[in-house]
């Protein structure tokens, strides 16, 4: 009856769930670049290029802050009279961002999909508009990372951003990059 209290309580202490705390304090810095897609008004989808810049900490083995920038070049396909100078050529403008929050992991293994919510403030300017125009919006974050060493990773980020206060002006803006990152503190 021992033995098997024993063999009972050493198979539970082996099977039991651990805390992962390689990934605690992990930090992340990288670079990404890839297709962005903006609806300004009542005009067609503006699609162009960006990139952009982030670093994560590891607060728990699933939980990161995270802080991230970037800009993206589109191009306006009509003049939107409220946005748009009458007398420009261009219909080029620029879409930069600048963020903070928090993502949930949902694995610690090699493949890391992740979701999360970042505050964000915007800045749209560039020859297509009058005037730069300063906003404050949000981005709802979800990706999926790939751990191909302990100091490198690799990832699909697809960023959701809803710019709060131009909203109605600027109704739907994605940001779909690929990036590369640095990872140290295990």
């Amino acid at each position: 009856m021992k033995r098997i209290a024993v063999a009972a309580a050493l198979a539970g202490a082996a099977l039991a769930a651990r805390e992962a705390g390689a990934f605690e304090r992990q930090q992340h810095i990288g670079l990404g670049g890839g297709l962005s897609l903006l609806k300004v008004e009542d005009a067609s989808l503006a699609v162009g290029g960006g990139g952009g810049i982030h670093y994560a900490y590891g607060l728990t083995d699933s939980l990161n802050f995270v802080a991230e920038g970037g800009t993206s070049l589109v191009s306006v396909s009509r003049t939107v009279p409220a946005l748009v100078t009458t007398g420009s050529e261009s219909r080029t403008m620029f879409a930069s961002y600048a963020g903070a929050g928090v993502t949930y992991g949902f694995g610690v293994v090699q493949w890391v999909p992740y979701v999360g919510v970042l505050g964000t403030g915007y800045l749209l300017h560039g020859a297509a508009l009058d005037h730069a125009i300063g906003a404050a919006g949000v981005q709802a974050a979800l990706g999926i990372d790939y751990q191909a060493s302990r100091s490198f990773a690799v990832g699909l980020a697809l960023r959701q951003h809803f710019i709060l206060t131009k909203l109605a002006e600027f109704p739907s803006y994605t940001t779909v990059f690929l990036r590369a990152e640095y990872v140290w503190g295990w």
